[in-house]
């Protein structure tokens, strides 16, 4: 189940997982495990990820409709 859209957003930026993971403080396989919905990101982490990639955290989220 697809839970959000981190890695469609990265890939629109054309940044990467690496430079996420630097920005957040967090190791690569953590961001990895975001961007392959293995782990979901708490609320707090989820914000911060939006302001980095400057989105709105809607942006982020998957909507009932989008959900495999």
């Amino acid at each position: 189940m697809k839970l959000n859209k981190i890695k469609q957003v990265l890939n629109e930026r054309g940044s990467s997982q690496t430079w996420l993971a630097k920005k957040l403080g967090k190791s690569f396989s953590t961001v990895n495990a975001y961007c392959c919905n293995r782990y979901q990101p708490d609320l707090t982490t989820l914000l911060e990820i939006a302001g980095i990639l400057q989105v709105n955290l809607k942006d982020l989220i998957t909507d009932e409709h989008e959900r495999n």
